[in-house]
């Protein structure tokens, strides 16, 4: 059987690829997709302990058996850099609460159309990228998305949050592509009757985002060009070498 297999970030650059068809042996498993990169890309077993994998946009473990046509995705720490094959070249992506967007974010016009009557809050939180990171001059950042995913994850945030918090409305758009210093990587706007709900939601909201949703970036520099480090994934998500 035969099976996609695509890489972002760090990896990407280690396999010199975004993405690739491996043939398999009928009822093969992730870990066997693992194997077989291991033995194509030594550098990869260094890093198993922190990555996780997907199978058709879902978080799966490593015994997660496989079908012919199934995608298969590899994925480091995400820190939410480039457009690239893997993903899908559209202007706007969106869902009932998530968007993923390549044009700049206009907070003004989410905002405006998030507010109704009986709010008494609105609050925005806007990740913007900045001039420097440890003492590097940075020039610009470049974000890529396995964007089927990252939309999927943000909605269920969105809607998760919804039941977590008491709040009446969210909004969540996250920018791809070349970003420049000052501007808007990522939006989270909540609308609630009393402050304090939609304070503690978009908190909760950026915090898990930035751990659990496939966006990484990739930072530039007067000297070069790095992936940012990414946060570990939580707990609750299968890692590619769960025993290290």
């Amino acid at each position: 059987m035969r099976v996609r297999v695509l890489f972002f970030g760090m990896l990407k650059d280690l396999a010199g690829k975004s993405s690739d068809m491996i043939d398999l042996q009928e009822g093969a498993s992730l870990r066997d997709v693992l194997t077989h990169y291991e033995v194509q890309i030594p550098r990869l077993k260094e890093s198993l302990s922190a990555l996780a994998m997907a199978v058709n946009q879902e978080y799966s473990e490593p015994d997660t058996r496989l079908h012919s046509g199934d995608e298969v995705a590899l994925l480091p720490p995400v820190s939410g850099g480039s457009e690239d094959a893997a993903s899908e070249t559209v202007a706007v992506k969106s869902l009932r609460f998530a968007s993923i967007v390549r044009d700049p974010i206009d907070t003004q016009r989410v905002l405006t159309e998030l507010k109704q009557g009986e709010d008494g809050a609105a609050l925005v939180f806007e990740g913007v990228v900045r001039n420097q990171t440890r003492g590097r001059r940075t020039l610009y950042l470049d974000y890529e998305a396995y964007e089927g995913m990252a939309l999927q994850q943000m909605e269920s945030l969105a809607a998760e949050a919804l039941k977590k918090f008491q709040i009446r409305d969210v909004t969540i758009v996250h920018r791809l592509g070349r970003l420049a210093i000052g501007e808007t990587s990522v939006l989270i706007a909540v609308a609630s009757a009393h402050r304090a709900a939609a304070f503690e939601a978009c908190r909760w909201l950026i915090d898990t985002l930035k751990r659990t949703v496939p966006i990484w970036k990739k930072e530039y520099f007067e000297d070069g060009a790095v992936w940012a480090d990414g946060e570990p994934f939580p707990a609750e998500i299968p890692r590619a070498n769960p025993s290290a």
